[in-house]
């Protein structure tokens, strides 16, 4: 169990890490001081906290949720297309300046961790609370989106 959090965790925080490569310079960028941000927006040292969080979480909701599959190509090729969600948003949206299609991969990442989430709560009964915090986070996050997306 311990292995199979460890690799989660690193492979988690890779995607952390490739997106923090376009966030520091996005969020410091005149493009996006200039965006009508949602009243609701987290000031910005909260994201890295809940981030971090969400990751831990999710590696430890991985490697409890894995050997309850029989089919482990299906659980990781969810989990690798989750991945790469995850890991382009920041480019999308930060380098890119492409709000839209920020909204879109947001949104499907959104609909894969509520799959995750709502598919798997008969296995892991208790153990779902771990993506629990994605779930939450990235409703916050399509919400924060949406809104530059119709208020720019």
């Amino acid at each position: 169990m311990l292995k199979r959090i460890l690799l989660f965790l690193i492979i988690n925080f890779t995607a952390l890490a490739i997106g923090g490569l376009f966030t520091k310079t996005g969020v410091n960028s005149d493009w996006y001081a200039n965006l009508n941000k949602a009243p609701w927006t987290p000031p910005g040292y909260l994201f890295g906290i809940a981030w971090s969080t969400i990751m831990i979480c999710f590696a430890i909701y991985m490697a409890k949720l894995c050997p309850k599959y029989n089919n482990k190509k299906a659980i990781v090729t969810l989990f690798i297309f989750q991945w790469i969600l995850n890991a382009s948003w920041n480019p999308i949206f930060f380098y890119l300046h492409q709000t839209i299609a920020g909204l879109i991969t947001i949104t499907a990442l959104t609909i894969v961790v509520t799959y995750f989430l709502f598919n798997n709560l008969k296995r892991l009964q208790y153990s779902s609370l771990f993506i629990a915090p994605y779930f939450i986070w990235l409703l916050i996050a399509t919400s924060l989106n949406a809104y530059i997306v119709f208020m720019n």
